[in-house]
């Protein structure tokens, strides 16, 4: 039982434990007007965030603004927010985003763009109106970490936003810092000092045995 036990604490060193999903929601200036694709949002909004100080972590996303985060001013803002969140278990998502971007934006999940609009996008805090948020759909997702991530442009005025998921067909909930939680994912550097704690447990156990 000792050496099972002083397997397990190799093990642990070298993942480590578990984090709590990260919300990272950054602005920055920008009087660019609407995109012709998705990739060309995350273009702009990332030159844009790139040259601001305006960078927060978020306990919970619901109802946000450059305003009350920054006190900054509320024209021509780009937005971007950073949902790094992990799955135990492989499931089905759906996500949804209430936003105030007056230029359109985008969402890409994983890397891969999932939504993009260029119309004024005002929700009023009402998912009923379909053409002003972000909705992405039954998304399978594999047990591990993923990253969602939202771009937007506001040339005026700066409304509170939103984002939420749905879990297997459940009911939508806000992103907040407990949910979702991340699961660290070794490097592959790491896969050798884990062997190699485990090769020193052993070689331990075989001494103790030959005594």
């Amino acid at each position: 039982m000792k050496y099972v036990k002083l397997a397990a604490l190799a093990v642990a060193l070298v993942y480590g434990t578990a984090e709590a999903a990260v919300i990272t929601f950054q602005t920055g200036y920008s009087n660019a007007g609407a995109q012709v694709s998705a990739n060309d949002y995350r273009a702009v909004v990332d030159a844009a965030v790139a040259n601001s100080s305006h960078t927060t972590v978020l306990n919970n996303y619901d109802i946000v603004s450059n305003q009350s985060l920054f006190g900054a001013g509320a024209t021509n803002i780009a937005f971007k927010s950073t949902i790094n969140f992990g799955l135990a278990a492989a499931g089905t998502y759906s996500f949804r985003a209430g936003v105030d971007f007056g230029n359109g934006g985008a969402v890409f999940l994983d890397g891969q763009a999932v939504d993009f609009r260029t119309n004024d996008m005002w929700w009023a805090h009402d998912y009923a109106n379909t053409g002003s948020v972000f909705s992405v759909n039954n998304k399978a997702l594999t047990a591990g970490n993923h990253t969602l991530t939202i771009y937007g442009l506001e040339g005026c005025c700066d409304g509170g936003q939103q984002v939420q998921y749905a879990a297997n067909g459940g009911a939508f909930q806000s992103f907040n810092a407990s949910t979702l939680q991340m699961a660290p994912v070794p490097e592959p550097e790491t896969y050798a000092l884990m062997l190699g704690g485990l090769g020193v447990v052993g070689a331990v156990a075989r001494r103790r045995k030959k005594v």
